[in-house]
């Protein structure tokens, strides 16, 4: 008798669960789904873009011609008035920015500042709406092991999200024959061609780095800019744009970090508008016409697209005591005409020393260390030999070249002529290479 009660109140108990399921809300069944992930990602949908053009790439010597691509990367949202920062290899070379947003809408963007050591470039776009913002983190306190989220246009499939985890920090990675890094955030984040320039969030939905690169032929191991410095680099080409119409003489302290209230004068520009009303270095920028200020980049934010002659209200913190100071801003100082250089006239070359601990990382090679290549003026003799950006030289006649002052000594010897055509050494990628450099005339004297 009790056995079969108990069968029978088994069978009961199996009929009200397959007759009436247990009621879950949509509302609770949403909450459920609604994931600290889910809500990062949402939380910046809206200021993640999307990047396309088409640029053209100069044939090598063994090429028939010169070649048109389409390229694609990713942009992120810094102010609302349209202002977007990527890497600048995305634009760089790029005829049209065209710009999708996550609701689809597209615009033609306009590069505004770039620096090619950092590969970061700002560019706008006019939306005719203010745009949603970013949500900036910190990289000061990141943790091996927390979770963070890729945003990107990765093999342009917009808008993909994948996660991981910070693998390390503090990794020097040569990303490319031209970049070097010796600070950026491992991640096991999926990150793909197109991710470049996209967002690495915290599980708070917070951008701690900018996604930069991914190690060929690896699995799992993506490098991410962290976001202080991607910031400070940002706070200054915001600045060099913002000078262009209207000059404060402000340079802002700090490391880039967007989290700290106020922002503290690192210096002040002699004679100008911001010593005139009483500014002075060491002093923290609190609010800008009554807007909350943080970090550098929050500052200059708040300088942009102003006027010569227009007054702003600066309220500081000095010792402890919050003054309220009234400036009026001036126009750009003309820059002393730029001295001679004597390497960019014979050789057509801007060089870069190389530090020995990245020359020794990146090179299996019998040289002792190298100039790097930043830029090779269209026309020039180098350029004639093919040399690019990125190259390093290591090497002119029978000297090394591991200074600049190597390369000046060579280019001004009195039998400078005599060892004409220059033969040169550079090192691209693997290979060593050699040419000759025809060398018209010796370089003028400095003043």
């Amino acid at each position: 008798m009790n056995t079969d009660l108990r069968v029978w109140s088994l069978c009961v108990t199996i009929g009200v669960i397959c007759c009436f399921p247990p009621v879950i809300s949509s509302a609770v069944a949403s909450e459920l789904r609604m994931t600290p992930i889910v809500r990062a990602v949402q939380g910046a949908r809206l200021s993640v873009v999307n990047i396309r053009g088409e640029k053209t790439i100069v044939a090598s010597r063994a090429e028939t011609g010169n070649r048109r691509v389409n390229g694609m990367g990713t942009g992120v949202v810094i102010d609302p008035r349209g202002y977007i920062v990527t890497n600048y290899h995305v634009v760089d070379g790029v005829r049209e920015i065209r710009v999708t947003m996550a609701d689809k809408r597209r615009f033609t963007a306009k590069l505004i500042a770039h620096d090619m050591e950092t590969d970061l470039a700002v560019i706008k776009i006019n939306a005719g709406e203010k745009m949603q913002v970013i949500s900036m983190g910190t990289s000061a306190d990141l943790m091996p092991g927390e979770t963070v989220i890729a945003m990107g246009n990765a093999y342009g499939y917009e808008h993909t999200v994948t996660r991981g985890i910070i693998s390390a920090l503090h990794r020097a990675v040569p990303v490319s024959d031209s970049q070097f890094y010796d600070d950026l955030i491992q991640t096991d984040a999926p990150i793909n061609p197109g991710n470049s320039g996209g967002p690495l969030l915290n599980i708070d939905g917070e951008m701690i780095g900018i996604n930069v690169a991914v190690r060929a032929g690896a699995n799992g191991i993506g490098f991410a800019i962290p976001v202080n410095k991607a910031m400070d680099v940002t706070a200054q080409l915001l600045a060099s744009h913002a000078g262009k119409t209207a000059w404060h003489g402000v340079v802002p302290g700090g490391d880039g970090d967007t989290k700290s209230a106020g922002v503290e004068i690192g210096s002040i520009d002699k004679r100008s508008p911001a010593e005139k009303c009483g500014l002075r270095s060491g002093d923290r920028i609190t609010t800008v016409d009554g807007a909350a200020i943080n970090g550098a980049v929050g500052f200059q934010r708040a300088m942009l697209e102003r006027k010569m002659g227009q007054n702003v209200h600066i309220e500081v913190n000095r010792d402890g005591e919050s003054l309220k100071m009234k400036m009026t801003l001036a126009s750009m100082p003309r820059k002393r005409t730029r001295p001679a250089d004597p390497v960019w006239d014979a050789l057509g070359l801007r060089l870069k020393p190389l530090p020995d601990n990245q020359f020794r990382q990146r090179y299996k090679t019998r040289y002792r260390g190298g100039l790097s290549v930043v830029e090779v003026r269209s026309g020039s003799a180098a350029a004639g030999q093919g040399i690019r950006r990125g190259d390093v030289l290591v090497g002119m006649h029978v000297w090394e070249t591991v200074s600049l002052d190597n390369v000046d000594y060579i280019i001004n010897r009195p039998d400078f002529s005599n060892i004409n055509p220059l033969k040169f050494f550079i090192l691209r990628g693997n290979e060593t290479l050699y040419g000759y450099l025809p060398l018209a005339a010796k370089t003028a004297e400095r003043e």
